[in-house]
């Protein structure tokens, strides 16, 4: 009997921390320390589900550092234009390390960088080390991590239950790209909620076209130049002419053609692309080490319980210990 890999479970904090706050604020929640609570207890419930569904061996926690950030260096722009963050949502986020590290699971706040590259690496982390990964996120930025190890559990209105489970599979009906292009398709499409516009004329019907029928990228920049982009109407225009469409291989070659579309192109990739060297302190044979599941019940008991919130602390100690 062969045994199923071990599974990972990679959980995107502030997505969910935000999430939370919004969907939950009006509950008023707060601790036994009459701190707000709303934000952070619908984190640990719907993490909780998860843990239930998925029986992960061991879960970890990414976090954003608000301190400084190295896309932010590179581009004061980064972001720029999301609403000033709620206070108590604030204060939620700076206790949510010190929440999950007494409870003893494992969070990682790695310098300058964001939790989607703690995604990023664990998905690195459960390749090398032959284990299934699971994220958990509201973020699309995490689909360019999906692949035959790890699916992207993609949180929506229906809550985990209700939230689609995307696979390599699946990432492709949807948007009609391969998993392994995804970052491409992206960084053609741009990202308007971190304030980093697509490459001109290429948007999410076009992108998908692009790729499935060039391979790359870096095919297209060859090709046009190499052959001025001759190979790249050739191929578009017979695509469309199977298709029934229109042809566009000149008017995408013409909006490619640009330097500074490349230039576009290469920033946000850059921008987009997901560290995969954040260490994660991951030492699964190492009995009690941060992150591994089963937990204490004591401590989950304690740390669940400051939330006050009696059903949760219930499901806690079954699903965690």
């Amino acid at each position: 009997m062969t045994l199923e890999p071990r599974l990972l479970l990679a959980v995107d904090a502030p997505s969910l921390l935000h999430r939370n706050h919004h969907a939950r604020a009006e509950s008023g929640l707060r601790d036994l320390g009459d701190r707000p609570a709303w934000a952070l207890h619908g984190m640990v419930r719907q993490i909780l589900e998860a843990i239930d569904q998925f029986a992960p061996d061991a879960v970890l926690f990414g976090l954003d550092d608000r301190e400084s950030s190295v896309r932010a260096a590179a581009y004061p722009a980064y972001k720029a234009g999301r609403a000033e963050k709620d206070p108590e949502l604030v204060d939620q986020l700076g206790r949510a390390q010190s929440l999950l590290d007494a409870l003893g699971l494992r969070a990682v706040q790695p310098p300058g960088l964001e939790a989607d590259d703690v995604s990023a690496s664990a998905a690195a982390w459960a390749e090398r080390e032959g284990w299934r990964c699971v994220i958990v996120t509201s973020d699309r930025d995490a689909f360019a991590h999906i692949s035959e190890r790890t699916q992207v559990l993609r949180l929506i209105n229906g809550g985990i239950s209700g939230s689609p489970l995307l696979n390599p599979a699946r990432l492709r009906t949807l948007y009609g790209v391969a998993a392994e292009h995804y970052l491409e398709y992206a960084a053609l499409r741009g990202d308007a909620s971190d304030n980093l516009p697509g490459v001109p004329g290429i948007g999410e019907k076009t992108a998908p076209i692009l790729l499935s029928q060039m391979g790359s990228m870096r095919a297209v920049w060859a090709d046009i130049d190499h052959c001025d982009g001759a190979n790249l109407v050739a191929t578009i225009d017979s695509y469309c002419e199977e298709t029934g469409r229109r042809r566009i291989g000149s008017a995408l070659l013409k909006r490619l053609a640009p330097r500074q579309a490349r230039e576009r192109f290469e920033f946000n990739l850059a921008m987009m692309t997901g560290r995969t060297d954040v260490d994660l302190g991951l030492t699964p044979e190492t009995a009690g080490t941060p992150g591994l599941l089963p937990l204490d019940p004591g401590r989950v008991s304690r740390v669940i319980g400051y939330l006050g919130v009696p059903a949760t602390t219930q499901l806690a100690l079954r699903v965690l210990t």
